[in-house]
C-alpha cells in the first residue's frame, strides 16, 4: 500500500502512485495554477523569507500530517548505543594514520581531544533542541523554529546531500573491508564496465545489498533496530578494545619522544582533519518522536555516546603512536601495517572486522537519520509529502526509507563520489554552526517579546561573531607561519562580542527541562571552532559548494517555496477555523 500526500494530510491509496502523491498542493493541480504560482514568487518569497514556524506547530499541527504516530520504544540505554554507532564508523582507522605522520604526532592524542571537543559543543546545542522539540525533523525543524522556512530549507539540501553521500561511500567501504576478511582486492567484488568513465566503472552489487538488507530491518522495527545496533557496537567495541590490549602489548614509550613534531600548528591541522571522525551524531537527534522520557533520556544519550567515543578515540590513537614511530605509521591502513610491522599479519582481519562492524551501524543509524529527516521536511511540503507518511503497524516511515535508501543505493553502485568527500565536510559544518547560532536565537529573541532594540543588539553581536570567527579561519588558512598578531585581533574581537551580548542582554526564554550551560558561550565557541575546521577545507570544494547552494535556490523558486506556501495558509486556515469552532462552543455553553 502507498500513502499519498495531501494538504492536511495523508491518506491511504491503491498501490499506483500519481502526481497527488508528490505534488497535491493547489498551485500544482494546473498550468493555470502554476502559472499564475510563479507570477507571485516576489510576493510569496517575501512572505516565506523570514516565516518562522514555532513549537507548538512543529510538535502536533506537523506529526499530525503523518496521520500515525512512531512508536515510543527507546530509551538512554538505546541512545547511547545509537550515538556510539552512529559515529564510530570506520575513521579511527582511517583518518589516524594520516593525522599522526602528516601533522601532530604522538601528539594525534591531543588533537583527537580536541576535535571530540568541538564536537562535543555541537552534541550540547542538539541535545537542549531535542529535549525541547522531540521531533523527527532534528536540526531542520529547529532551524525552521528558530531562523525561519528558508534556511530550513537550505539546510535541508545540505542533509540530503550530506547523508546520500556519506550512506554510499560507507556502503562501498563496507565491500571493500569485506574484501580484505575474504584476503581479496574490492574491486574483485565489484563489477568492472570498461565503456563507463573511470570513476562510474566499478559498480558496487555488494553495497547494495547491504543498503537494503538495513532497509528493510530500518522498516520492520525501531526497536528490533536498537537491538541490533547494541549488539552490533557492543562486539564493535570488544574488537576494539582486543586490539587496545594487542598493540599495548608492543607498545615502545621511546616513540613518544618527538611528541609533536610541527608544534601547535601540527596539532590543531589534524584536528581539523579528525573532527570528522565524530560526526553522525545528528542523526540521533531525529529520534525524538521515538523517546520515552526526551528530558533524560537525550542528554543521557548524546552527551553519554560522544563522551565515550572521544575516550576510546585518544585511546587507541595513542596505542598506535606507541606501537611505531609516527614517521612509520601508514597513512592509508594504519593501524594494520602496525600490527603487521609487529609480527602479527593476522590482526589485519580483526581491524577489518571491526571497521565491517563499524560501518554497518554506521549504515543503520544513516538511513534511519536520513529517513526522519525527510519525513518531517515532507510534512512541511518542502519535499514531496508521500515522505511523511508513518506505517500504521510498525511505526515507521517506511515511504522514506525506502525512497531514500533508493537514493543511496543508487549513488553508491556506481561511484563512492569521493571527489565530494570535502563538499561534505562543508555541508556538515554549515549546519553544526547553524544550529549554535539558531540556539543563540532561541534563548536571547522572542517574537512579541523581545524589543527591537534588543533584537538589533542581537543580530549585531551574532553578525560580529559570525565575521570574526571567519576572519579567524581565513587568516588560519592563508598565514603558514607565526603569524600570532592576527589571531590575537580576531580572537578578541569575537571574546568581546559573546562577553557584551552575555552582559548587555537578558535571555528571553530559559529551557524547560535541559539547558546548555555557560551561555552565550558554548554556542558561539561552537560556531568558532565549525567555522575554524571549514578552514582546513580546500577551495575548489567551496566552489562546489556555492554551486550545490546556487541549484537548490533555484529549485525552491519553481517547486518548494509554492508547495510550502500553499502549505502554510492551509495550516492557517485550518487554526483560524479551530479557534472559530471554540469560540462558537464557548457561547453555546
Amino acid at each position: 500500500m502507498v500513502i499519498s500526500g495531501s494538504d492536511n494530510g495523508i491518506k491511504k491509496r491503491g498501490c499506483a502512485l500519481t502526481k497527488q502523491d508528490f505534488l497535491p498542493e493547489e498551485s500544482f493541480q494546473s498550468w493555470g495554477n502554476y502559472a499564475k504560482a510563479l507570477s507571485s514568487t516576489k510576493t510569496r518569497l517575501q512572505d516565506r523569507l523570514l516565516a518562522r514556524s514555532d513549537d507548538n506547530l512543529e510538535l502536533h499541527a506537523m506529526r499530525a500530517r503523518s496521520e500515525h504516530e512512531m512508536k515510543k520504544t527507546l530509551n538512554w540505554f538505546d541512545l547511547i548505543w545509537f550515538g556510539i554507532g552512529a559515529v564510530m564508523g570506520a575513521g579511527i582507522f582511517v583518518l589516524t594514520g594520516e593525522a599522526a605522520r602528516n601533522d601532530a604526532g604522538p601528539a594525534v592524542v591531543i588533537s583527537y581531544l580536541i576535535s571530540g571537543t568541538s564536537a562535543l559543543l555541537s552534541v550540547l546545542c542538539y541535545t537542549e533542541f531535542s529535549v525541547e522539540l522531540p521531533v523527527a525533523g532534528g536540526s531542520f525543524a529547529y532551524l525552521r523554529v528558530e531562523l525561519g522556512d528558508f534556511i530550513a530549507y537550505i539546510a535541508a539540501g545540505n542533509i540530503l546531500f550530506e547523508y546520500v553521500v556519506a550512506g554510499a561511500s560507507v556502503a562501498r567501504s563496507w565491500t571493500s573491508y569485506f574484501a580484505t576478511l575474504c584476503n581479496h582486492d574490492p574491486n574483485d567484488f565489484r563489477i568492472n564496465i570498461s565503456s563507463f568513465p573511470a570513476e562510474y566503472s566499478h559498480l558496487d552489487p555488494i553495497a547494495v545489498a547491504v543498503s537494503i538488507a538495513i532497509c528493510i530491518g530500518a522498516c520492520i522495527s525501531m526497536k528490533g533496530s536498537s537491538r541490533f545496533n547494541s549488539v552490533a557496537t557492543i562486539i564493535h567495541l570488544v574488537i576494539l578494545l582486543f586490539i587496545l590490549v594487542t598493540g599495548l602489548t608492543k607498545a615502545n614509550p621511546a616513540n613518544y619522544d618527538s611528541f609533536a613534531p610541527n608544534g601547535i600548528r601540527g596539532i590543531l591541522k589534524a584536528s581539523a582533519v579528525l573532527f570528522f571522525a565524530y560526526v553522525g551524531f545528528d542523526g540521533v537527534a531525529t529520534l525524538g518522536e521515538e523517546i520515552k522520557n526526551p528530558g533524560r533520556d537525550i542528554p543521557i544519550g548524546l552527551i553519554g555516546s560522544m563522551l565515550i567515543t572521544i575516550t576510546v578515540y585518544c585511546i587507541l590513537s595513542g596505542t598506535l603512536c606507541l606501537m611505531q614511530p609516527y614517521s612509520e605509521i601508514d597513512v592509508d591502513a594504519p593501524f594494520t601495517k602496525a600490527f603487521q610491522a609487529a609480527g602479527m599479519n593476522w590482526a589485519k582481519f580483526i581491524v577489518a572486522l571491526g571497521a565491517l562492524k563499524g560501518m554497518t551501524t554506521v549504515l543503520l543509524a544513516n538511513i534511519i537519520g536520513q529517513a526522519r529527516y525527510f519525513t518531517h521536511i515532507g510534512r512541511t511540503h518542502m519535499a514531496p509529502p508521500i515522505l511523511a507518511a508513518i506505517n500504521e503497524r510498525t511505526g515507521t516511515p517506511m515511504n522514506a526509507t525506502v525512497i531514500m535508501t533508493i537514493a543511496n543505493a543508487t549513488v553508491a553502485f556506481f561511484t563512492s563520489l569521493d571527489v565530494l568527500s570535502n563538499l561534505l565536510s562543508i555541508s556538515t559544518l554549515f549546519i553544526f554552526s547553524l544550529v549554535a547560532l539558531a540556539l543563540l536565537v532561541r534563548r536571547y529573541y522572542v517574537t512579541g517579546e523581545t524589543s527591537n532594540s534588543d533584537r538589533n543588539k542581537l543580530i549585531g553581536f551574532l553578525a560580529v561573531i559570525i565575521g570574526s570567527s571567519i576572519a579567524t579561519a581565513v587568516y588560519w588558512a592563508i598565514v603558514e607561519g607565526n603569524g600570532w598578531v592576527g589571531y590575537v585581533v580576531t580572537v578578541s574581537i569575537w571574546f568581546f562580542a559573546t562577553l557584551w551580548l552575555q552582559l548587555s542582554l537578558k535571555q528571553a526564554r530559559k529551557p524547560k527541562m535541559w539547558g546548555v550551560p555557560l551561555l552565550p558561550w558554548l554556542p558561539s565557541a561552537c560556531i568558532a571552532a565549525n567555522v575554524f575546521i571549514m578552514g582546513s577545507i580546500d577551495k575548489p570544494s567551496f566552489v562546489r559548494f556555492i554551486l550545490w547552494t546556487l541549484v537548490l535556490l533555484l529549485y525552491y523558486l519553481f517547486v518548494p517555496l509554492h508547495a510550502s506556501y500553499d502549505a502554510a495558509r492551509e495550516t492557517e486556515r485550518t487554526a483560524n477555523a479551530s479557534r472559530t469552532s471554540n469560540i462558537e462552543a464557548g457561547v453555546a455553553q
